[in-house]
């Protein structure tokens, strides 16, 4: 029998960590948030707040020996790996693992595990750490094209190349987006793709793996604008998704949910990435389904029991975005946002707005897939920032 409270430290504090930091309390969790700045999403939720450059060794390695968590919780990639496999040598858990937080931050050591190690099917691909090589790759994979970083998020730095005379661009781009210090990108092959896919995966503590029914989403430049639940599927396709994140989740190890990505073309089940955490598609489930994605997260990682994960009624989200830069945050049309039934919104409380920036998410139900996406989408457009 376990004993509450339990301590969890999560790095990284936006939106994700904000509602992990929630459930997590829900739970009796004493929850400390971590980021870069002060007043991050999570912190305004959490017990105790701690701004800190968790890319730097020590001072992450200080911060977690201060404030002795029984479980660390990564929530972003920007951080040191070489901190987490110290800290977890000394017997601190690390979700899912420090092993496996290392090899899904980068896009190179996840592609390379999956294709090369596992045999799983992807988009062909290959590295450069040169610009001047970019050519004679583009010309083996074909155009048209991806460049990304091989570690970065939400879609920064990643470029759709047509043909050469946009290479150097897509370069430039993708080292100036990179987090850390890579000068390394990843050439992909451009997949014309039906459908992309999230299927969140659970991996409890005795290696049991669950999954949640199929997520449909909608990315712009690498960066989710909107997501909807249950995605229907070919049974075929299905049975082939799950059969693929069992086999990588179970390499990877640890336990707590996991974000698998694929591509659908034609019948084709094309693995695309892996997050070793709660996926920014899955802020659907927080209406969708009876366990959120934050829920089953929570729930894995302190061995508390999954007895079912379903689907409650087609629902769908749609994010909030900035269209400029705001030192001071403000919205206008709430109350005409949320005048719909079964219609949520969620402002994540970022203190500053810069164009682009992910502010909030509106989430609906409907009787169907389309009425839910129409909902969200409506709702979303009168949310103004000001």
């Amino acid at each position: 029998m376990q004993i509450f409270p339990k301590t969890l430290m999560i790095l990284g504090s936006g939106e994700l960590g904000k509602e992990i930091a929630i459930t997590g309390q829900r739970l009796g969790c004493k929850v400390i948030a971590c980021d870069r700045y002060e007043g991050a999403p999570a912190m305004q939720v959490a017990d105790f707040s701690v701004v800190i450059n968790m890319s730097e060794r020590k001072k992450l390695l200080e911060a977690i020996r201060e404030h002795k968590p029984d479980v660390v919780i990564p929530e972003i990639e920007a951080l040191s790996v070489e901190a987490l496999k110290d800290i977890e040598a000394e017997g601190i858990n690390v979700i899912p693992t420090a092993n496996a937080t290392a090899i899904t931050m980068n896009r190179d050591k996840i592609r390379s595990l999956a294709s090369e190690k596992l045999g799983i099917k992807t988009a062909k691909y290959a590295y450069s750490s040169k610009k001047e090589e970019l050519k004679s790759i583009a010309e083996d994979i074909k155009y048209p094209l991806l460049i990304k970083p091989v570690m970065s998020s939400s879609g920064k730095g990643q470029s759709l190349v047509k043909e050469v005379k946009d290479i150097d661009e897509a370069w430039d781009y993708a080292i100036k987006e990179a987090r850390g210090d890579s000068k390394k990108v990843i050439i992909e092959e451009f997949i014309d793709f039906e459908l992309e896919i999230t299927l969140l995966t659970i991996r409890e503590r005795d290696g049991t793996t669950k999954f949640c029914p199929p997520i449909g989403h909608e990315q712009i430049n690498g960066d989710y604008q909107s997501s909807w639940q249950p995605q229907e599927l070919k049974t075929e396709q299905l049975i082939e998704m799950k059969k693929i994140a069992k086999k990588i989740t179970g390499e990877l190890g640890g336990s707590g949910l996991f974000g698998v990505e694929f591509f659908i073309r034609t019948d084709d089940v094309i693995f695309s990435e892996l997050s070793p955490r709660p996926h920014d598609t899955g802020l659907v489930t927080l209406i969708s389904q009876n366990l959120s994605e934050f829920d089953l997260h929570i729930r894995a990682i302190l061995g508390i029991p999954i007895p079912e994960i379903k689907c409650l009624a087609p629902s769908a989200s749609r994010v909030i975005l900035s269209n400029e830069n705001l030192s001071n945050v403000s919205y206008v049309g709430i109350e005409e946002a949320l005048k719909e039934i079964d219609t949520n919104l969620l402002l994540f409380g970022k203190p500053y707005a810069h164009k682009g920036r992910r502010m909030g998410v509106v989430l609906a139900k409907g009787n169907s897939i389309n009425q839910a996406r129409e909902k969200a989408e409506a709702s979303a457009a009168c949310i103004k920032l000001r």
